[in-house]
């Protein structure tokens, strides 16, 4: 499962209310929410944070908080 799946279980996301809303394909929301190798864009996740009615910054710091730069050698 992906950050942005983790997400969605812990905001009881309903996928299909947000395919409907967002124009997503229901195949693209399952990648995105399950796989790692699937990469969502940041237009995806704009669309997400509009159908879901959350601040769309939130959104990016739970899904991409995790990363760090690299430190410099």
């Amino acid at each position: 499962m992906t950050r942005l799946g983790e997400y969605f279980e812990k905001k009881s996301v309903n996928k299909a209310s947000v395919a409907r809303k967002t124009g997503l394909g229901k195949n693209r929301l399952t990648a995105i929410t399950t796989s790692d190798t699937a990469r969502l864009t940041a237009e995806e996740l704009y669309l997400i944070a509009l159908a879901m009615e959350v601040n769309p910054g939130e959104l990016l710091e739970y899904v991409c908080g995790h990363l760090t730069l690299e430190k410099d050698s």
